[in-house]
């Protein structure tokens, strides 16, 4: 039977015909697996499963060929993927994301590209940004530099222009993944300022190394994607866990845990891994991680990365619980 939700599911959103067909071929599958529930408890049964599991496998088939579009309308904000390049120290990114924004539409939309020197990396920074439900998140790792500049990573569906974010349909290869490096109040200031989501900030407790090596796996993995499109996965392949399989990659200790997937718990997890400041309870933390209300006051303005971390605590390299 889970098999069978499961088809259904992946024939409803994945067939490439017209609905009145994909509701035909998702009602069949349903029957079939209705019929050899039923056949398991006659003579038939091995008949039944034979049948099944052949249209299954056929079924299975089709899916492995199904693969994400390289080329497409997409939304604007996603249009990009970035790139980068390594000389020595130097770090230079492609298409680095700049937009400004007015409203949620309204927008100038700039694609540049940015050199930074990684032997001035100081801080790894993370954002969570909340739309309704406190128990989901989306996830943001910003990483500062000597001298206040900022570059923020956000791993996100790369939806077609017009098209909304369904956690389900993307469960069954809908959209691809993209990765955006941005300025914070380009990809995080639309959030906070504009699309009204409930941002925070948590500072890491991570060393300029540490920072490096996480910054250098994130641009692997993009220049990866320019190449080998994937497809985003609501529960396997998303801003949390695709940060957590880059961690893991460059030799950091991740234990599974259930607020890696409820990723709105993830600063309590953090906290209990060390990586936030705990010479503060973390409801204290919680309360000024909090940014809306000095977002919408510094306007996106230049100076929005230092005015939006104004009291949020720091955490000291050598600091235990």
């Amino acid at each position: 039977m889970i098999a069978t939700a499961w088809a259904v599911t992946a024939l409803w959103y994945r067939l490439p015909v017209p609905q009145p067909a994909r509701i035909t071929a998702a009602g069949f599958f349903g029957l079939l697996g209705l019929a050899t529930v039923v056949a398991l408890f006659t003579r038939l049964r091995a008949w039944g499963l034979v049948v099944f599991l052949v249209s299954f496998g056929l079924l299975l088939t089709w899916w492995s060929t199904i693969r994400p579009l390289e080329q497409a309308d997409w939304a604007p904000e996603v249009a990009r993927q970035v790139t980068g390049t390594i000389g020595g120290d130097l770090l230079t990114l492609t298409n680095v994301r700049d937009f400004e924004w007015r409203s949620k539409t309204d927008v100038t939309e700039r694609w540049t590209i940015r050199t930074y020197d990684l032997s001035k990396l100081q801080t790894a920074d993370l954002f969570l940004s909340q739309w309704g439900n406190p128990h989901i998140a989306h996830v943001i790792l910003s990483f500062g530099f000597e001298g206040g500049d900022y570059i923020a990573w956000s791993i996100e569906v790369r939806r077609h222009a017009g098209g909304q974010f369904s956690p389900i349909a993307d469960l069954f290869k809908s959209d691809p993944l993209v990765i955006i490096a941005a300025d914070e109040r380009d990809v995080v200031g639309v959030r906070s300022n504009f699309r009204g989501e409930d941002v925070q900030i948590y500072r890491l407790r991570a060393s300029p190394e540490a920072a490096r090596a996480l910054l250098l796996e994130y641009v692997l993995d993009a220049n990866a994607l320019s190449t080998s499109p994937e497809f985003y996965n609501s529960i396997t392949t998303n801003c949390t866990t695709t940060i957590v399989k880059m961690m893991r990659a460059v030799g950091d200790v991740v234990p599974f845990d259930w607020r890696l997937i409820v990723n709105g718990y993830l600063p309590e997890y953090a906290y209990d891994r060390g990586a936030l400041d705990t010479s503060l309870p973390l409801a204290d933390l919680r309360e000024r991680a909090h940014i809306d209300e000095r977002a919408k006051a510094a306007g996106l303005s230049p100076d929005f990365a230092r005015l939006i971390r104004v009291d949020v605590p720091t955490p000291t390299a050598n600091q235990t619980k």
